[in-house]
């Protein structure tokens, strides 16, 4: 079968296990600040949200503006010192990356994060001059549930929504993918299979993961 398809990847929690680093820099940005979320409230509220909702979530008031922008930056750079030094990509994910590469796969990155932590990641792993499509929080209007970047990702790499496999790791990033019409592989890297919406595929990590079982699910 030579069906051309698209493999779209979010980057938290599914090309990098960045979720621990994540936690461990709003833990300071909020402590400095009087408070102190659980490890509960961090996954409902925290894992695959945009900076917008996080911070209009737990300052319980809209953080918009110049507000926004000085919040995120800080926060932002308190990850990227805490996790430089320990950028990996999940066990696995670059020979997956070249089996698709060796099948004339189109490739795509499409994340909720800021621009400066994509390329912190795209800095220390090999796949920039592989994706045909990379788009960060700068890039879209409306955030994951929404389709938006997705529906964009499909377009930049020039295919209809249901020639695309999306790799999402959180409710709302799934949800978005299942909102543009894509087919979902969940990977389990922050909540379990109950906590997350239907998808056609669940991985704990790319190691038996192939071109072959990937086709098969078009």
């Amino acid at each position: 079968m030579n069906k051309e398809i698209a493999v779209i990847f979010d980057m938290d929690g599914v090309i990098v296990h960045t979720n621990p680093y994540h936690s461990l820099a709003f833990r300071d940005f909020f402590s400095v600040r009087n408070l102190a979320p659980t490890e509960a409230e961090f996954a409902q509220h925290m894992f695959g949200k945009s900076n917008s909702y996080i911070f209009s979530h737990f300052f319980k008031r809209p953080i918009q503006g110049e507000e926004f922008l000085r919040m995120e930056e800080e926060k932002e750079g308190l990850f990227r010192k805490i996790y430089e030094p320990h950028v990996d990509p999940i066990s696995g994910f670059l020979k997956f990356i070249s089996d698709l590469e060796d099948h004339q796969v189109k490739l795509g990155v499409a994340t909720s994060a800021p621009a400066a932590n994509l390329d912190l990641i795209l800095s220390k792993i090999d796949l920039r001059e592989k994706l045909g499509s990379i788009l960060a929080s700068e890039d879209v209007k409306k955030h994951k549930p929404d389709p938006e970047v997705y529906l964009s990702s499909a377009r930049n790499l020039g295919v209809s929504p249901d020639q695309c496999l999306v790799f999402e790791d959180s409710f709302s990033g799934i949800s978005a993918a299942l909102n543009a019409g894509m087919r979902v592989a969940g990977v389990l890297s922050s909540h379990t299979i109950e906590e997350l919406p239907h998808c056609d595929l669940y991985i704990d990590n790319y190691n038996e993961l192939t071109y072959d079982k990937i086709i098969a699910l078009f």
